[in-house]
């Protein structure tokens, strides 16, 4: 490796560790990334290595992480799965956490959510707060950062309500869909991310952007600007989730959980704070308003496909 401080990126290949990567490299910093998709397709070609994880072999992990400054983690899964699970990505992380410790890493950057708690019922949110928790105390400085939800030519989340848009005569929310939140732009976070890099303070920010949804006003205004204005109605959370699992089916994904709709109606996905990103997703919506929601994005094809590259919107 070079003998320039290096800075290593998890999900490099991925979503929005492909926007940190990216920002680190014209910047002229050397750039690694850990990965599970080290052969997957990427616009970094050479100018990035790729390193496996490697979670069970936590001395080796050390090993790579060795000479680099910052960490960039934004490892971490949706949902659970035959394949994947919350409590795996929480222990894999403490392993990450403590070889960087081990390894000499200065810095740690970390994306974890709004509102994360250990008391939390809610295995995402009760698993990013232990792993908040784990940071704080390791003894590395760390900046925490803490998006809702992110929109960018990758995303999953709008684009799959422009999808259902296009292909619903209706459009339903679960119970008022009066439950709140602050999208930011990838970008933004990538760049937020990348300032903190350059800090040796402690910090926990609220990564959001300038706008605030309720989900009923997020499906009406992507409707509107899609040239597909939909009846936006109220559903009981359990039919919401039915037919989840139904389009589910259909998509060969899991398009909702049962926990990510418990986040919503509780506005885990919004704080009262300054936003940290200057992009609105209105308009940009407005700009990929042709493209959006064309096909669908499907997380667990991500997960299986180690070698395709993430589609864009």
């Amino acid at each position: 490796m070079s003998s320039a401080p290096i800075h290593a990126v998890t999900g490099a290949y991925g979503y929005s560790g492909k926007y940190i990567a990216q920002r680190l490299l014209k910047e002229g910093q050397t750039v690694i990334a850990l990965t599970n998709s080290a052969s997957r397709a990427n616009p970094f070609g050479e100018r990035i290595e790729p390193f496996p994880f490697d979670f069970d072999q936590p001395e080796l992990l050390a090993e790579r992480l060795k000479g680099v400054s910052v960490l960039y983690n934004t490892y971490w899964v949706r949902f659970n799965h035959r394949l994947f699970k919350h409590a795996d990505a929480v222990q894999n992380t403490l392993t990450l956490f403590d070889a960087a410790r081990k390894a000499g890493v200065q810095r740690v950057v970390h994306v974890s959510i709004t509102n994360p708690s250990e008391d939390s019922p809610l295995e995402y949110f009760r698993g990013k707060a232990v792993l908040e928790k784990a940071l704080t105390s390791s003894g590395i400085s760390h900046a925490i950062l803490r998006p809702a939800v992110l929109f960018g030519k990758e995303d999953v989340l709008i684009n799959n309500i422009a999808w259902v848009l296009r292909r619903l005569p209706i459009f339903g929310v679960f119970g008022d869909g009066r439950y709140r939140l602050r999208p930011i732009y990838v970008d933004d976070l990538a760049a937020l991310a990348v300032e903190q890099g350059k800090s040796r303070q402690n910090v926990i920010i609220d990564a959001i952007g300038p706008e605030t949804f309720t989900y009923r006003e997020l499906a009406a205004m992507i409707g509107e600007l899609i040239g597909k204005p939909r009846p936006v109605v109220s559903v009981p959370p359990w039919l919401g989730h039915a037919v989840g699992r139904v389009l589910g089916m259909l998509v060969g994904d899991v398009v909702v959980t049962k926990d990510e709709i418990d986040g919503l109606m509780n506005d885990l996905l919004y704080v009262d704070s300054p936003p940290t990103g200057n992009t609105m997703l209105t308009e940009w919506v407005k700009e990929h308003a042709d493209s959006l929601g064309r096909s669908y994005t499907s997380e667990l094809a991500r997960r299986t496909d180690r070698s395709s590259a993430y589609a864009s919107n």
